[in-house]
This record gives structure tokens, C-alpha cells and sequence, in this order.
């Protein structure tokens, strides 16, 4: 059995310097016209990304929608593998929420194509999440997320006078036995992101918001950390950043840059 997930990234970032995740959300109608004639261009793509950013990257996070067809998975799977190549663990963002034999087939998918952890949305108990736990993956559990509707559920108060994000974190860490769980929180909600980590201070969060939805960079590097380990996530914030470029060269070297930076702004305040 692989050393469990977090003591896999603990060493990533311990080795980059770095918290930064690299999010691969390789659109089809935004493919570079470089790459348009590519037999996978996705998995072209994904790997000129990870080439320009692996430096300053603790991780990556292909999103799963965008590889979703026959295509597509086969770009997933070898994007997943080249990360691990270049020694780069893989969360999948797959946002998946199930139960019985929907649950543990999803749980398997994620564990045959290879990634190292997943995010999984809690709202229908801890028997949806089981199977991901079961299978020895790092489990994100969706809890105050970056989106603009969040707030909808996410902030309503519960009959205790608890909001939901609180009691979803504690209900993640009651779930916690295998120490295999982590929590989906937003940059874009500082003030929630700061409560949450007052409710749960040991575990890791994965911050997603950082970059084209501007959330607070200082906020998810002070709180987004438990015990140095987490992830700050940037996904079009990075691979689209060289999006003026019509040559291979500068518009992947602009992914690099804008890596390179985050991972910058971040450790002025870890």
C-alpha cells in the first residue's frame, strides 16, 4: 500500500516550497488553434500545462467534466500519469454524490484511473462518501464553496444555530478515521473560510478561488492550512493566462509565470 494521501502531499509541498494546485479544466472551444489538430487535444494540452507549472505546483486538479466522453478519458488517463511522472499527486474533481451501488462504482472509477484524491459532495451523508474513503483516496468534501450560490444552502442556519458549511465540517471530521479527509473551502468567502478552520484546525483544505474569481490569496494561505499541508487551487487563473499568444512557446511559458507567481504571494504569508 502507497504512503495515505496527505503524507504524500505533505512531502510535495515540503519538496516545491509550494501549496499551489494547478487546475486542468481543458475546454474544447478555448484549445489553443496550435493544438487544434492534435489526436487528443486535451491531453496535449494538459501535458504543455503540467510541463510549464510542475516547479511551482504541489498538485494538479484535472476537473472531470471536461474529459466526460470516450476522448476524454483516455486524455484523462494519460494526463494522470504524466503528472505522476513529474511527481505530482492528482486530485480528480469529480464533485460525485451517491449512494450503494452507484457510490462504490463512482469510488472505483476514480481509484482504476489512477488519482490520488477526489472531491465528493456530502448532502447525502456519510454513506455517500464512504466508498471513497474505503478506497484509500484523500476525500475533499465540498463545505463552503467559491460560487456565488453557495451562500443558498451553505450559509442557511441550521435549528441549532449552526450554518450548514460548520456542520458539514464537523460532520467531515467525524468522518476522519482513516485521516484521509479534507475540505472543499473558498477564497472567495474569507470570513467563513477563517470560522471553518477555528472548527476544524487539523484539517487540510483544498481553496479553490484564487484566480479568475479574485478570492482572498492572504486568507487561503493563512487558513486554508493545517499543519503547512493544504492546496490553493488555480485553474483558468494559470492555463489560460497565456490566452494573447498564437505560439506554442509564450502561451505556455505564460502558465508558468502565472504559477510561478501565486506560489510567490502565497508563501509570504504561510
Amino acid at each position: 500500500m502507497s504512503d495515505p494521501f496527505f503524507d504524500r502531499l505533505a512531502a510535495r509541498v515540503e519538496a516545491v516550497d509550494s501549496v499551489v494546485s494547478v487546475g486542468i479544466d481543458p475546454r474544447l472551444d478555448r484549445t489553443p488553434s496550435f493544438l487544434a489538430d492534435h489526436d487528443l487535444p486535451r491531453w496535449a494540452f494538459a501535458r504543455r500545462v503540467i510541463d510549464a507549472t510542475h516547479t511551482h505546483a504541489a498538485a494538479v486538479k484535472p476537473n472531470a467534466a471536461f474529459f466526460e466522453d470516450a476522448d476524454g478519458w483516455r486524455a484523462l488517463r494519460e494526463t494522470i500519469a504524466y503528472a505522476h511522472g513529474k511527481d505530482l499527486p492528482v486530485v480528480l474533481d469529480a464533485k460525485r454524490g451517491d449512494v450503494g451501488p452507484t457510490a462504490r462504482q463512482y469510488a472505483q472509477n476514480v481509484a482504476d484511473i489512477g488519482a490520488d484524491a477526489v472531491t465528493v459532495s456530502p448532502y447525502m451523508g456519510r454513506d455517500s462518501v464512504e466508498p471513497f474513503l474505503a478506497q484509500d483516496l484523500g476525500v475533499f468534501v465540498l463545505c463552503r464553496t467559491s460560487n456565488a450560490g453557495g451562500a443558498d444552502l451553505q450559509d442557511r442556519d441550521l435549528a441549532t444555530g449552526e450554518p450548514v458549511y460548520e456542520r458539514v465540517a464537523a460532520l467531515a471530521d467525524l468522518w476522519n478515521d482513516r485521516e484521509n479527509v479534507g475540505l472543499v473551502v473558498g477564497a472567495t468567502a474569507p470570513a467563513e473560510l477563517e470560522a471553518i478552520r477555528e472548527a476544524v484546525p487539523d484539517l487540510p483544505f483544498l481553496v479553490p478561488g484564487v484566480g479568475a474569481q479574485g478570492g482572498a490569496v492572504e486568507a487561503a494561505a493563512e487558513f486554508g492550512l493545517a499543519d503547512g499541508v493544504g492546496l490553493v487551487n488555480s485553474s483558468r487563473g494559470i492555463i489560460y493566462a497565456g490566452d494573447e499568444h498564437d505560439a506554442e512557446r509564450p502561451y505556455f511559458a505564460a502558465a508558468g509565470t502565472a504559477a510561478k507567481r501565486l506560489k510567490r504571494r502565497l508563501n509570504e504569508y504561510r
